[in-house]
C-alpha cells in the first residue's frame, strides 16, 4: 500500500466525521434557513452549536464566526473585503511575506492594481519572518498585515500571537492564514488576532468547508465590504444556503482533534524522529528553522537528485508532493524556498512530506531511503567527472 504523505494539500475524512454528514445529508436533511418546520429547525439549531464550538475553541463568541468555503475564500473575503475601507480612509499599504500561500498573494496582487502598495518580507534562510521586521514597517497608513501562522511548504511557523499583542493597540489590523495551524497550535489563535481563515479539510473534515473569525476591537467590528451579494446569510458578507453537512462534519472533525492533539502532536513528532534517522543515510539538506516549526511537515532536498524524477521512483511507495497543491504542477522553482535565499538547485529541488501519523504508518522508512540512497548513488556513478 502507497503510503499518503501529503496531509498537508489533504487528508482523509475520517470515518465518524463521514457518518456525520451522511446523516444530515440523507435524514435531517433541512435548509438551515427555513423557519416554518421542523427540518429546518434542526438544521438551525445543528449550525448555530457548531457554530459556538468552533469559536469557542478559537476563544471568540459565536457571532464573529462565518462559514466559508475553505481558507481560501476566507482569504479574500478577509483582504479584498477590507480593501474599500483602506480607500475610504486613504490607507492603502499593506504587510505580508513573501512565503505566503497563493491564496493571499494573489489578492494582494490585485490590490496592488488597485493603487494599493504592499510590501513583501523575505524571511531569509529560517523561513520565519521576525516580528520586529513587521513592526519596524508600520506606518501610519499602514491597513492591513497578513501573516500567516504555519508556511504550508517549511511547516516553519511565524510568530503571529506576538504581532496580535503588539497590533492590537494599533489602529491596523492583522489577518492570519491559519490553514495549516488550525486545530494543531490552537494557543496562538487565541490571542487578539483580527481575521483568521481556515479550512476544514486539513484536520479530517471534508473538503469545502471553512471558516472565517472576524474578532472584534471592543465594540469595532473589522469593516468588512462583502465580495458576493444575495440573501444576507453569514453577516451579509458570504450569502448563499449553509452547507449544513459540511459544517456538521467541521465541527465533528475538530471534536475528534482536540480529543486526540496530545497524542497525535507525539505520534507525528515520533514519526519524524524516525524519517530522518532512516534518511541518515541519504545525502540531504533540511529547509527552515527547525527549532519553530510543526512535527508533521518536513521540506528538504536531496544532493544531485531532481525531485521531480524522484517522486517518479517513489510513486509505488509514497505519495508526496514539491510543495503547496495549488502550485505543484508549476514546475519553476518554490517561491517559498526562493524568498529564503536558498541555492537555485535547493530551491528547485524541494520534496515537502507532511502526514497524519495513522496514514503514514504503513511507510517502510528503511526501504524508502534506500531507494533515495541507491538513486542518488546511481546518478552519481552516471554523473560526468
Amino acid at each position: 500500500m502507497v503510503a499518503y504523505l501529503d496531509a498537508a494539500a489533504t487528508t482523509r475524512v475520517l470515518p465518524e466525521v463521514a457518518e456525520v454528514v451522511l446523516h444530515w445529508m440523507s435524514q435531517d436533511f433541512g435548509n438551515a434557513g427555513s423557519r416554518t418546520h421542523e427540518y429546518g429547525t434542526r438544521a438551525k439549531r445543528a449550525v448555530a452549536r457548531a457554530r459556538e464550538g468552533i469559536a469557542a475553541h478559537l476563544s471568540a463568541r459565536p457571532d464573529e464566526l462565518i462559514f466559508t468555503s475553505g481558507a481560501t475564500e476566507s482569504n479574500n473575503i478577509a483582504i479584498l473585503g477590507l480593501a474599500p475601507y483602506g480607500t475610504k480612509c486613504e490607507r492603502r499599504h499593506i504587510i505580508s511575506t513573501a512565503i505566503e500561500h497563493k491564496a493571499v498573494l494573489e489578492p494582494l496582487e490585485h490590490l496592488q492594481t488597485q493603487g494599493f502598495e504592499v510590501e513583501l518580507i523575505e524571511p531569509g534562510p529560517s523561513g520565519r519572518v521576525s516580528a520586529e521586521a513587521v513592526l519596524e514597517r508600520l506606518r501610519p497608513d499602514t491597513l492591513l498585515v497578513s501573516v500567516m501562522q504555519v508556511n504550508n511548504e517549511t511547516g516553519v511557523i511565524q510568530p503571529v500571537a506576538e504581532l496580535a499583542e503588539h497590533l492590537r493597540s494599533t489602529a491596523t489590523y492583522l489577518h492570519v492564514d491559519a490553514a495549516q495551524g488550525f486545530a494543531k497550535l490552537p494557543g496562538d489563535l487565541r490571542a487578539p488576532i483580527d481575521l483568521i481563515s481556515f479550512s476544514g479539510h486539513k484536520i479530517g473534515a471534508p473538503k469545502g468547508i471553512g471558516g472565517l473569525l472576524i474578532r472584534r476591537r471592543g465594540r469595532d467590528s473589522v469593516p468588512l465590504t462583502p465580495l458576493m451579494y444575495g440573501g444576507g446569510q453569514e453577516r451579509k458578507l458570504r450569502p448563499g444556503t449553509l452547507p449544513v453537512p459540511l459544517i456538521m462534519g467541521l465541527s465533528k472533525a475538530l471534536e475528534v482533534f482536540e480529543g486526540e492533539r496530545t497524542q497525535w502532536l507525539q505520534a507525528a513528532s515520533e514519526f519524524r524522529a524516525r524519517l530522518l534517522e532512516g534518511l541518515g543515510k541519504t545525502r540531504f539538506s533540511l529547509h527552515g528553522d527547525q527549532e519553530h516549526v510543526v512535527p508533521h511537515i518536513l521540506n528538504l532536498s536531496f544532493e544531485g537528485v531532481d525531485t521531480e524524477a524522484l517522486i517518479l521512483q517513489l510513486k509505488n511507495y509514497a505519495a508526496v508532493a514539491t510543495g503547496s497543491a495549488c502550485t505543484s504542477a508549476s514546475y519553476t522553482p518554490s517561491h517559498v524556498l526562493a524568498a529564503m535565499g536558498l541555492p537555485e538547485e535547493q530551491a528547485s529541488n524541494g520534496l515537502r512530506l507532511s502526514w497524519f501519523p495513522d496514514q503514514a504508518q504503513t511507510l517502510d522508512v528503511d526501504e524508502f531511503a534506500s531507494i533515495i540512497a541507491e538513486y542518488q548513488a546511481g546518478l552519481a556513478l552516471v554523473s560526468p567527472s
